[in-house]
């Protein structure tokens, strides 16, 4: 279950084969059982999410489990271009291995990530004036910068559009990477002859590489594959990236309507200490703890929290990953049906931490759904009056609880998704 990137890589070349051998009906591959074989035992995706699901229930290291969500989404991959094999490899060890380390470190670590590069298309770019854009262009195919990871770096990832940076800025930052990544599928031989390597966390192809220096929001970026961390150490300290993620931290753990007061003391810390990641976390901790404002919940975060509180067996085990059972969902589409997972094709500025982005009847109604469901299905152990012991509920969550009546049911539902629990009033 915790395959390493080589593994992953392995096992998506096995996959992509016996997809081949399907669509030419051979060795027997096309069968419904051969194809439901190939994708148990090669594809990842499932697996990862599985334990992405676990580990938020069961994990003793909560904490570190709700940053590293938080890193996860600022940091968004979605299943692209079938990239599902690597993702739960970028979380575990690009952003979770990293939350001791510095910014700098991670920011580095998750944009050369083969999840990343695969994501946002930068394995198939190549500088303009690379060998490999002019030996295409003289032989009539395509080939050219795709400046896809180069604007996300910039404008998601770190200083954000408040620097004020310019067309150019993210040409060169695009041009920076041009020649990082490749695809999974590639031979091993193809991957030692064209960059030298078979870690494709480590994949810098020369040939595709834009030659001489890049200047991004006036700093000097040199050529070579150096480049890249000299770009991604500047970005991690540059002033614009320090209040954007300072604002994103603040409102995500400490209020909803973060104040100038609670970002500016994030900010210090993160200057004081030079980006590192203990210390800025420790920053928002304190000022979550002194915080009177309340702090609502993402439907992932809740979902967990429901699942603790009442000890529910509500994800399926490793043994029951590929049985059918009619009275639990499959955790895929558990993550569609909640409306937020890191598996899924989205957006690249991922889920909002703004409130009134999932304020909605539909929304809430689903939050209604899955309560009911672990009642029913999910066999929970605690139930409602000493869950409200446990946590201290406030009389206005006791007398919501109340007036649902008399069935255990309906008391369930009403705490789960009483506004207490969703963060939408203080506890």
């Amino acid at each position: 279950l915790q395959p390493n990137l080589e593994k992953r890589a392995e096992m998506w070349r096995i996959y992509r084969a016996n997809r081949d051998k399907e669509r030419k009906q051979i060795d027997g591959q096309e069968t419904r059982a051969a194809k439901r074989a190939n994708e148990l035992k090669n594809l990842m995706g499932e697996k990862d999410e599985l334990k992405f699901a676990h580990r938020n229930v069961y994990g003793q290291d909560q904490l570190r489990l709700r940053f590293t969500n938080f890193w996860t989404n600022h940091f968004t991959m979605g299943n692209i271009h079938d990239n599902q094999n690597v993702i739960g490899h970028a979380i575990d060890k690009a952003i979770l291995a990293n939350l001791n380390s510095s910014f700098s470190e991670m920011l580095y670590k998750i944009t050369s990530h083969p999840a990343m590069l695969i994501y946002l298309d930068n394995i198939w770019s190549s500088g303009e004036n690379s060998k490999e854009a002019r030996d295409a262009r003289r032989d009539g195919f395509q080939a050219g910068l795709n400046d896809n990871l180069g604007r996300e770096l910039l404008e998601l990832h770190s200083v954000s559009p408040a620097a004020k940076y310019k067309e150019t800025d993210v040409r060169n930052s695009a041009n920076v990477l041009a020649g990082w990544g490749v695809e999974l599928d590639k031979p091993l031989d193809w991957m030692r002859d064209v960059a030298h390597t078979t870690n494709h966390w480590d994949v810098y192809k020369e040939h595709w590489a834009e030659p001489g220096n890049k200047f991004v929001l006036g700093q000097t970026i040199y050529a070579g594959k150096g480049g890249l961390r000299q770009l991604t150490d500047f970005l991690a300290m540059h002033e614009n990236t320090i209040m954007f993620i300072s604002k994103k931290l603040t409102q995500h753990f400490v209020s909803d309507e973060p104040s100038k007061s609670d970002i500016n003391y994030i900010a210090n810390a993160w200057r004081k200490s030079d980006g590192n990641l203990d210390q800025i976390h420790t920053a928002v901790i304190e000022r979550a703890i002194m915080s009177k404002e309340p702090k609502f919940q993402w439907p992932m975060t809740w979902l967990f929290q429901i699942v603790r509180l009442s000890n529910a067996t509500f994800f399926k085990g490793w043994e029951e990953l590929y049985i059918y059972d009619d009275m639990l969902m499959e955790n895929p589409k558990i993550f569609i049906e909640l409306g937020q997972g890191f598996w899924h094709s989205r957006q690249p500025d991922g889920y909002s931490s703004d409130k009134n982005e999932w304020l909605s009847g539909e929304m809430f109604e689903r939050r209604i759904r899955f309560a009911d469901a672990i009642y029913r299905a999910a066999n929970p152990k605690v139930l409602s009056a000493e869950i409200m012991d446990r946590i201290g509920a406030n009389e206005a969550t006791r007398r919501l609880v109340e007036k649902a009546g008399k069935y255990e049911n309906a008391k369930f539902i009403a705490l789960m998704c009483s506004p207490e629990l969703m963060g939408l009033e203080n506890a």
